[in-house]
């Protein structure tokens, strides 16, 4: 593997360095890249020993993949994330946070319910919030394009990530969107995309430990020239490298439970209807909404179903010279003449 001559000069182009050559390192470095990807701000405030510790590798492993990429150690490598932080500062500390909670949680003893949700309260709370320094505005305005621009929409999603996957392909049938929801009943996941093609989207949602089955959908898709819209938990995940765009979730994780709330909420935000929803129809027969004009008409036709229909016939009878000249109710056991009454023969 070869070293880079200059390295990165922000986080950022750290970041997109580390994505591209990825696939070329030692397990050993893959599994630190993975974690300055997930944990930047770790990496930025910890001290060798505590990373080294966290990653599970010596902190010669470190240095020797700090220099990996033209840093002359891993402390040039940690003042550039920590650079970065002080550019943005909404989740500074987030991970210190969630380890503390996480600690301060798994050292109590569990009470009562009450307790239990309280604790699932303040950790997905924590997570939400971080969701949107997660997740940037171009990235989400991105991935509301290539669903807009798509002809349909694949939805896959398998064990955990099935929910999130399931209600993502709702709320695109709530806005007219037209897709299809890959379930894999009896093993037809292959099957289901058949039909996938270059103008279409695939959309995989999936976490650690990836689904085997929507590692190959997106490679069966990638051969088709389709573009993949990955939800997961990592950038160099399975499911994240050969996707079109990737949108990292963080979920919370309170007594060895990971939740989906994180997910969720984010599933909400492509889908929302006002980015592609197509034009509003007329109103027709097929499509009718009330209104002030067509419920006029309706009692028009009420009235005139009624006169047809009543008793008596379609026609009622008219009086000769009624006092006012117009119609009078015909006599019968419903309607008896008033006392007086003397018709005109």
């Amino acid at each position: 593997m070869a070293e880079l001559s200059t390295p990165p000069a922000t986080a950022e182009e750290l970041r997109a360095a580390i994505l591209e050559r990825y696939e070329s390192l030692s397990k050993r470095l893959q599994q630190i890249a993975r974690y300055v990807l997930d944990e930047p701000n770790a990496v930025a405030l910890e001290t060798l020993a505590v990373l080294s510790e966290r990653i599970g590798v010596q902190p010669s492993a470190i240095v020797r993949f700090a220099k990996s990429f033209g840093f002359d150690g891993a402390t040039q490598m940690q003042r550039l994330f920590r650079d970065g932080l002080l550019l943005g500062a909404h989740s500074l500390g987030y991970s210190e946070r969630v380890r503390e909670f996480a600690e301060t949680v798994d050292g109590k003893a569990v009470g009562d319910p009450a307790q239990v949700l309280s604790e699932f309260v303040e950790g997905n709370v924590m997570a939400l919030q971080n969701l949107g320094a997660m997740i940037g505005r171009e990235a989400l305005a991105q991935a509301v394009r290539l669903i807009g621009q798509a002809q349909t929409v694949y939805v896959a999603g398998f064990r955990r990530s099935f929910p999130v996957a399931a209600y993502l392909a709702y709320s695109l049938h709530q806005v007219d969107k037209k897709a299809v929801f890959i379930d894999s009943l009896g093993g037809m996941a292959r099957q289901q995309v058949h039909g996938i093609g270059k103008d279409d989207l695939l959309i995989v949602v999936s976490y650690h430990p990836y689904a085997e089955e929507a590692v190959h959908l997106i490679d069966a898709a990638v051969d088709r020239q389709c573009k993949v819209l990955s939800i997961s938990d990592s950038l160099v995940s399975p499911v994240a490298k050969p996707a079109s765009l990737v949108l990292q979730v963080r979920e919370a994780e309170i007594r060895k439970f990971r939740s989906l709330s994180v997910s969720m909420c984010l599933a909400q935000a492509p889908s929302s209807p006002t980015p592609f929803r197509p034009p509003s129809r007329p109103a027709t027969r097929r499509n009718w909404v009330p209104g002030p004009r067509n419920e006029t008409n309706v009692a028009d036709v009420l009235k005139i179903e009624y006169i047809l229909h009543r008793p008596g016939g379609g026609r009622p009878r008219q009086s000769r010279g009624g006092p006012n000249g117009g119609e009078q109710t015909p006599a019968g056991p419903d309607h008896p003449r008033p006392v007086g009454h003397r018709s005109l023969r």
